[in-house]
């Protein structure tokens, strides 16, 4: 799934976003060009979750 990520916009937020996914067993290809990710293999609760406690609100978007 592909998920528009609209407020990260840095390095740091880059990375708080991978670790994110990273902890609830993910593997993330982050655009912080685009402000999207693209996440397989979760389910979708648990991603928007998950970014929801690093402080990122998400939408997927594909």
């Amino acid at each position: 799934m592909i998920l528009s990520v609209p407020n990260m916009t840095c390095g740091h937020c880059k990375a708080a976003v991978e670790a994110a996914i990273t902890e609830v067993g993910g593997k993330a290809l982050v655009s912080l060009e685009d402000r999207e990710i693209e996440v397989n293999g979760l389910p979708e609760a648990t991603v928007l979750a998950a970014l929801k406690a690093a402080g990122y609100e998400a939408e997927v978007i594909a």
